[in-house]
């Protein structure tokens, strides 16, 4: 049975899945993508505009698929 705790991220207290914490950038295709150049204006509109939604709610969500993907 998998065990939860909570942290503050994104200055919110939020659940997690203890065995996932921290994890999300081994699973996100984004890391792996020439089009993600975070903090920057060249970066990806789509991972912008997720990372913002993730921001305004507090969530942690990594990408699986993308149709302009580009490695690195």
């Amino acid at each position: 049975m998998p065990k939860f705790i909570k942290y503050e991220h994104h200055g919110k207290d939020v659940f997690v899945r203890e065995d996932l914490k921290g994890r999300h950038k081994e699973h996100c295709l984004c890391y792996s993508c020439a089009h993600f150049i975070p903090d920057t204006e060249h970066n990806c509109p789509a991972a912008q505009q997720l990372f913002e939604y993730d921001v305004l709610f507090k969530m942690t969500t990594p990408v699986w698929e993308c149709p302009i993907f580009k490695e690195k």
